[in-house]
């Protein structure tokens, strides 16, 4: 296949008018052959009108009548051709290819951010909120789970758990065991300098346990997930009818937990994920939160400097992409059951790896049910053919802000429609890269840059990469983010692939669907159950933006 961003498509000619002359031939005597049927009298006329003597006027004013008339017929003739272009690039599987620069210009709408003016961060605390002279009741040890975002989420908490227990918080240890199986350490991805010194005012951050407590046995405890603290705390079992989960979750840190570190000193957290509820904490507790999120845990320099010239070589010549975080890996297939679009060897594959992780607690899963929910990461095919509904040119360039894409045709489907596709891999040089080989989640970080400063970020799965990014980019200005409602559009897919639905019913409905899904303000809400409530790192709006004060009253 061709690397060039024009499509391969149908060529189509534009029939040129040709104005005919009628003439008349002469033969050899000089005399002109005419019919039987004409007139000598007839002949005479157009012979005098043909003298330059008294009609030359006249034979001026009719050629250029006659100039003028073929003008406005091959006008015609060159709208009408246009039009039948202009119907064909709008068509199904056909672009119109033009100069990067015309189409980026008259497709700005679908690289436009969305207007934040009314709204800023405002994750500011009065310094009676911040870190006081009083002493720490002790020290915090904890054990990151997961991938690079679920443990940067974690970590995040758990500055806001020391901060609730007046506890010192020792740089965490990282999840070497997860799928990846990635031993690197925090001081590895992560500025833990800079991390230390952004949480000076709130909490204190130790490389390692002081002489003081180092022979100090830690008391071992898995911090209860917030979607299970109200059975956790004593005082929900005092007053069941006064308060609800996510309204006990602080107390179940400040009071429960606070106890067990004054008698132990020191307390090891043996996981990190999902362990603050989303609503109900002390707003103070949520600026922090973010705060750690988006400004303490940032990249070591090698990562972050490697992200900047990977952007800067995707924006060359000022050209937009869109960072894709297509998660159709292999483990999350797996994990989430899904194999539309694999052959049965591949299912089986993803089934065997499925039950093998003993963590993963559901085991039979009918991957067709799940598609149809919306509860698949989309396949690259689905991706393409929603990034073309949206009205986004084959010679857009794409980042896959991912891992490798499982199956044995890959991204074929996609660099079918969309040949300009990118990785870290083909952005970097192998030089560059050679220091982040086998060190998946330094590679992950990478991957986070490049979505976080796209000019467009669409996620087909949301997982913790997809909450992350989506929330710092709402964070940083409510940059343009597509979150696919992947229920409507699999059922409008298959109806186009039934033929049900023409190319054309199915690109507008599929754009009326997305009207509200691009990152525009829309506040977190408290939920019926903590489980179906939205992730506070996936949109922190309120507790770290806020109104503007002239707006409020509008609202």
């Amino acid at each position: 296949m061709s690397n060039s961003p024009l499509a391969t498509g149908t060529i189509m000619t534009r029939r040129r008018p040709i104005d005919s002359v009628e003439y008349v031939e002469e033969n050899g005597n000089g005399k002109v052959n005419i019919g039987q049927h004409h007139h000598h009298r007839r002949i005479s006329s157009v012979n005098s009108l043909m003298r330059p003597g008294r009609y030359l006027s006249r034979w001026i004013f009719g050629a250029l009548m006659l100039l003028m008339i073929s003008t406005m017929f091959v006008k015609i003739i060159l709208i009408h051709l246009f039009l039948r272009v202009n119907a064909t690039m709008t068509s199904h599987h056909n672009f119109l290819q033009l100069p990067r620069h015309v189409m980026h210009e008259q497709n700005s709408e679908i690289w436009a951010n969305i207007g934040s003016d009314k709204y800023y961060k405002c994750i500011d605390r009065s310094s009676i909120k911040t870190r006081g002279k009083s002493m720490s009741n002790g020290y915090i040890l904890v054990h990151a789970n997961g991938g690079l975002n679920q443990m940067r989420s974690g970590i995040s908490d758990m500055v806001a758990v020391a901060k609730l227990m007046n506890a010192s918080l020792v740089l965490p240890m990282l999840d070497h065991k997860s799928f990846w199986t990635d031993p690197s350490e925090f001081k590895d991805i992560f500025d833990w300098q800079h991390f230390r010194k952004s949480l000076e005012d709130d909490i204190e951050v130790l490389e390692s346990l002081p002489p003081s407590v180092a022979n100090v046995k830690p008391f071992l405890k898995a911090p209860v997930s917030w979607s299970k603290a109200c059975l956790a705390s004593s005082y929900t079992y005092i007053f069941p009818a006064l308060q609800k989960c996510f309204h006990t979750h602080a107390s179940y840190y400040n009071r429960d937990i606070l106890n067990i570190l004054k008698r132990h000193k020191v307390i090891e957290f043996t996981h990190t994920d999902s362990r603050l509820a989303n609503n109900g904490i002390p707003d103070s507790i949520q600026k922090l939160r973010c705060h750690a999120m988006y400004e303490a845990i940032r990249f070591t320099e090698k990562i972050e400097q490697l992200g900047t010239k990977l952007i800067n070589r995707l924006k060359e010549n000022g050209e937009p992409y869109i960072a894709l975080h297509l998660r159709y890996e292999k483990d999350m297939l797996a994990f989430t059951g899904c194999n539309h679009n694999l052959t049965q060897k591949e299912a089986e594959e993803l089934r065997k790896l499925r039950y093998k992780t003993k963590h993963w607690k559901e085991k039979r899963i009918n991957g067709t049910e799940k598609r149809v929910l919306g509860l698949c990461p989309m396949t690259p095919r689905e991706a393409a053919i929603f990034l073309e509904a949206m009205e986004y040119p084959s010679n857009t360039k794409i980042c896959i802000v991912a891992g490798d894409i499982f199956g044995q045709n890959g991204l074929k489907a996609l660099q079918e429609r969309y040949p300009n596709v990118y990785y870290h891999s083909n952005l970097a040089t192998e030089q560059e890269l050679k220091p982040f080989m086998q060190r998946h989640n330094q590679l992950a970080a990478l991957d986070y840059i490049l979505a976080l400063h796209a000019d467009v970020f669409l996620y087909t799965y949301d997982g913790n990469m997809a909450k992350a990014v989506r929330g710092h980019r709402l964070f940083q200005g409510f940059w343009k983010t597509i979150n696919p409602d992947k229920q409507n559009f699999v059922r409008l897919m298959d109806g186009m692939d039934n033929k049900k639905l023409t190319w054309k019913e199915f690109a507008t409905q599929v754009r009326c669907l997305h009207v509200n899904r691009t990152g525009a303000p829309n506040a977190r809400v408290v939920g019926h159950s903590p489980k179906l409530e939205e992730n506070f790192y996936a949109n922190p709006f309120p507790g770290c933006i806020c109104l503007r004060p002239k707006h409020e009253k509008s609202r």
